[in-house]
């Protein structure tokens, strides 16, 4: 969801019950916010100097702390509140899905009356919990930093990713970090370096870990690395490689359906054997051996949009819970969000949506055409005045041209590329092709925060203005500003706030975004020769292949809960199927 949307969605929503996650890797946005909200609930507010010693991990704590401390008092006004029409503590029943045991007996409380109808109400409140408010760090986001320009002497615990866990840490929280971007094994083992992470004799633990993940073979491989350091993986968060929002990371053509099959296949061998490892890592370590075998949870989300694809993932995949994330972009009760961006995802079409090569990291980047970062970057592009100003840093990783690493999307890395592209000579297709590469990059540091700044009513940092959104493709299927009550109804088919009759199933979304991405792969590698390119592009086709043939099988098996779609979702199976297999290499990528 990018620094900013969600980045006081716990105030918004976790009164309710509703766990959300924070990425707080921005330390200066976190600060403002930290700002903004002392004043907005009378509490004491003193400022953090940047330049201050570890300024980035206290400035997180701080505002994680705030967090918490907003989120209990407004769950403590909800917990007195009555229960009567349009009352947060009636809010926060009507929202519950209908199937919990909470809500059921919070329908037979209505239908009581006198004494017993108090002391129903009475048991309601006190089981009622507020949502985890739970923090993403992206693991690639570590570069050095520094202070009055001199790199810190104590090295990497000062890089952003090590800051922000620091951060986290040293909180009051009692909730979970969120692992993306793949495996990074400094920061993993400096996870060991804080208590809270560690378990207690029953199991329980203050601080949990949860990896994002995409494969169950890099999912073993994290979870046994951490469980060697003493530390449990509590939950692996699958996310579709494409259908999703934000970087997307795509695997080697493994599709969703067949990843939870593995993964269902092997979840007693994972915990199993990550146990085994942790015990031996926490008696390394003179620490509490629990005496059973902490829980593991297995979550999904990526592209997820209709209550029969969030019950499948339940009931027959077996997933103990299912995230939703873009939809949310245009619930303004649940995400910050300026107007501009907004007006943007409720018009944008399907085709509007798009895979993108704006991120600095060289990472695809599901983002929607006409939003405002976009146009402002083609702006400084036509007045020749290429790049944005650098001034967050947190994406400083290319060394191309200085020693001190830069910012592909910054002007100074820009001005250099270009310098240098001209001095070439090139053919003018060549020219075009190398410099559209170049531009393309956006500042994301920036952009993925101003939407919250502008919607509080913030002062921008000079130089970059524009908004950048993150939206998955799933997007393109919610066309109108919705209530917080509306999209819970729709998540639990209360009421349907879909505006499109086109929209296809999950599965077959994410394997057409698979069918386009191997063909744009193709076209990329076809006049190289290169064996190690033709061995993917062979890998990834059969994967998709395989992936086919399962759904084929699964569609087939299970028809009458595929009733949503059952009309022509086989025959839309058979098209990819035969484009799939129109997919072929140059020549010299034959395959045989």
């Amino acid at each position: 969801m990018g620094t900013g949307y969600t980045v006081d969605t716990p105030i918004k929503v976790a009164h309710y019950g509703i766990s959300s996650v924070i990425s707080i890797i921005d330390h200066r946005l976190t600060e403002q916010m930290r700002e903004h909200y002392s004043k907005e609930f009378s509490l004491p507010y003193t400022v953090i100097p940047e330049d201050e010693f570890d300024a980035r991990a206290k400035r997180i704590t701080a505002y994680l702390d705030l967090v918490q401390d907003i989120v209990d008092l407004k769950f403590e006004a909800l917990k007195n509140s009555p229960f009567e029409e349009g009352s947060e503590i009636t809010k926060y029943f009507e929202m519950l899905s209908d199937t919990t045991l909470l809500k059921q007996d919070y329908l037979s409380m209505l239908e009581m009356d006198g004494d017993k109808k108090a002391e129903m109400q009475n048991d309601l409140r006190e089981r009622i919990v507020p949502g985890s408010i739970d923090v993403n760090i992206m693991t690639k986001i570590d570069g050095p930093n520094s202070i009055n320009n001199e790199e810190l002497e104590t090295g990497f615990e000062f890089n952003d990713a090590h800051a922000a866990l620091r951060g986290f840490a040293n909180s009051k929280l009692s909730s979970s970090v969120v692992f993306s971007a793949g495996m990074n094994p400094r920061l993993y083992s400096y996870i060991a370096e804080f208590d809270d992470f560690y378990p207690d004799a029953e199991g329980n633990f203050k601080k949990k870990v949860i990896l994002k993940v995409s494969d169950y073979r890099s999912s073993l491989i994290q979870g046994k690395f951490l469980a060697k350091k003493g530390i449990w993986v509590s939950e692996f968060r699958i996310e579709s490689g494409l259908n999703c929002g934000g970087h997307a990371f795509a695997t080697d053509g493994y599709l969703m359906g067949p990843i939870l099959k593995e993964f269902n296949s092997n979840r007693d061998t994972l915990s199993e054997s990550m146990f085994e490892l942790l015990a031996d890592g926490l008696e390394s370590a003179g620490r509490t051996i629990p005496e059973n075998v902490p829980p593991i949870y297995l979550t999904v989300q990526g592209g997820v949009g209709t209550n029969n694809e969030h019950s499948y993932l339940l009931n027959y995949e077996h997933v103990d819970s299912v995230g939703w994330g873009s939809p949310f972009l245009l619930v303004p009760e649940a995400v910050t969000i300026d107007d501009h961006s907004l007006n943007v995802l409720s018009n944008a079409q399907e085709d509007d949506y798009y895979l993108s090569h704006v991120s600095p990291l060289g990472v695809r980047f599901n983002t929607v055409k006409d939003n405002s970062g976009e146009v402002e970057k083609m702006a400084r592009v036509e007045a020749g005045k290429p790049g944005a100003p650098c001034v967050k840093k947190h994406l400083r990783f290319n060394t191309e041209f200085t020693e001190e690493p830069i910012c592909t999307a910054s002007i100074k890395y820009q001005k250099k590329k270009i310098d240098e592209l001209i001095s070439m000579n090139l053919p003018e297709i060549e020219f075009k092709a190398a410099f559209d590469k170049v531009i393309s990059k956006m500042c994301l540091c920036v952009g993925l925060g101003n939407g919250a700044l502008l919607q509080k009513g913030q002062d921008l940092l000079k130089g970059t203005q524009g908004v950048a959104i993150c939206p998955g493709p799933n997007t393109a299927y919610f066309s109108k500003v919705t209530t917080l009550k509306e999209m819970v109804d729709h998540i639990y088919g209360r009421i349907n706030m879909i505006t499109s009759k086109k929209r296809p199933h999950m599965f077959l979304k994410e394997l057409n975004l698979y069918v386009d991405y191997l063909k744009e792969k193709v076209d990329e590698y076809q006049n190289e020769s290169n064996k190690k390119q033709e061995i993917y592009i062979k890998k990834f086709k059969k994967n998709l292949m395989d992936g086919i043939a399962y759904y084929e099988d699964l569609f087939e098996t299970m028809k009458s809960h595929f009733d949503e779609f059952s009309e022509n979702l086989l025959d839309e199976l058979e098209a990819l199927k035969k484009e799939l297999a129109s997919v072929e290499l140059t020549p010299a990528f034959a395959m045989n």
